[in-house]
């Protein structure tokens, strides 16, 4: 068989397309281990307190707990409204309006400094909720979009002849659900809940309106500290959530396989 060579020009464009991509994650990595008291490429010296600096500030800690807390319930809650709604949009299109997914992607389509803002007035102010509960409903609603779309592309290549079988054969309509429909779009659900929780755990627009004294998140926290300091503990910090986010794309390849979301 004949070999086929890629053109110069075009291996030449790949390279530069994986240079953009890479060239910003080598300069923070570099500017994590400086042995610097300020950020600067290329390090000037290699260690690693930095990243020990920041198990030892407080907020830093407090704040990715409430990080990690509002990602995860925060996508719990958007999955369970969103599951149900990809489920009756995809299940009854016909007898549904069409309008209706389009209010499901409205927290897409709107700028996330507004909605933040529409937030803070309605939730925190106009409800008077507790800044953690207005955090978890924010969230919810801001990666509510994800969880119905990616589901909802799931649930638009199941047959659903086989549900009604299931139905016909006496299984009840909310087991058929969740022995029938629930595994066969569990790649979907588990998509969803990857890119929900990883939107959730890195907004900054919409948690800046939500935030209050006492209760913060991890990006918010970030910003607060360059404020007052400019140290490498910022590009540590932010290798750190690269780490995590790696970590939980490695943990998917082993136990289900990248291939698995695909389906």
């Amino acid at each position: 068989m004949m070999e086929r060579r890629i053109h110069p020009i075009l291996a030449a464009f790949a390279a530069c397309v994986f240079f953009f991509l890479l060239a910003p994650l080598v300069i923070i990595i570099g500017a994590a281990v400086s042995d610097t008291t300020y950020l600067t490429f290329p390090p000037q010296g290699l260690t690693l307190r930095w990243f020990v600096n920041i198990f030892e500030i407080e907020a830093f800690r407090t704040t990715a707990l409430t990080s990690l807390q509002v990602a995860f319930f925060g996508t719990a809650l958007s999955l369970l409204i969103g599951v149900p709604a990809a489920y009756a949009i995809n299940r009854y299109r016909v007898e549904l309006p069409r309008w209706l997914s389009t209010i499901f992607v409205l927290p897409i389509l709107v700028p996330e400094i507004v909605f933040g803002f529409s937030l803070m007035k309605s939730v925190t102010i106009g409800l008077g909720l507790p800044i953690f509960i207005s955090l978890l409903v924010g969230h919810a609603l801001l990666i509510l979009p994800y969880s119905v779309r990616v589901v909802g592309a799931s649930l638009a290549a199941f047959d659903f002849s086989v549900e009604e079988a299931a139905i016909s054969l006496g299984c009840p309509p909310l087991k058929t659900f969740l022995t029938v429909v629930l595994p066969n779009i569990r790649a979907g659900v588990i998509a969803a809940f990857i890119l929900a929780f990883i939107t959730s755990i890195n907004d900054v627009s919409v948690s800046v309106f939500l935030t209050g004294p006492g209760i913060s998140t991890l990006p918010i926290q970030i910003l607060a500290h360059m404020e007052q300091f400019f140290d490498p503990t910022i590009a540590s910090v932010s290798v750190l959530l690269m780490f995590v986010t790696v970590g939980v794309m490695a943990v998917v390849e082993a136990t289900l396989g990248l291939t698995f979301l695909t389906k």
